[in-house]
């Protein structure tokens, strides 16, 4: 709950316009952090669209391949001193990362959204939106 109110800060500071139009959507997996009943109210009490993620599948879900690969490449094997430590070693990882893979990554995901509505929701191979493994 308090990260997806940072998360609604953020967007209120960074995208006024969006936040402004309520325009903007929230995506995350089934986790069950993600569907609690105290997160759902919070999602319909500040009127935040969340787009709907189909079960079993965690390769709609962009932090899934690209942000944890990234980030799980470039800390391997470090060992951190505390939670800030951590938090700072992961926002650098983050920028680390080029733009232009970002930009990859999210063209990837529609192209498997688009699988997965052709495919009514079931389960399909290949095609992982040109992510390399």
């Amino acid at each position: 709950m308090e990260v997806l109110k940072k998360l609604r800060e953020k967007v209120r500071r960074k995208r006024r316009e969006l936040f402004a139009n309520n325009s903007w959507i929230l995506h995350h997996d089934n986790a069950p952090a993600h569907t609690a009943p105290s997160l759902s109210e919070f999602l319909a009490t500040k009127q935040i669209t969340v787009l709907e993620h189909p079960a079993y599948s965690p390769d709609l879900a962009p932090i899934d391949y690209l942000l944890f690969l990234k980030i799980k490449e470039i800390l391997k094997g470090r060992h951190f001193d505390d939670t800030d430590d951590i938090r700072s070693n992961i926002t650098a990882a983050l920028k680390a990362i080029p733009q232009n893979q970002f930009q990859n990554r999210f063209e990837g995901w529609t192209r498997r959204w688009l699988r997965c509505i052709a495919s009514q929701g079931e389960y399909f191979e290949g095609d992982h939106g040109g992510i390399q493994q």
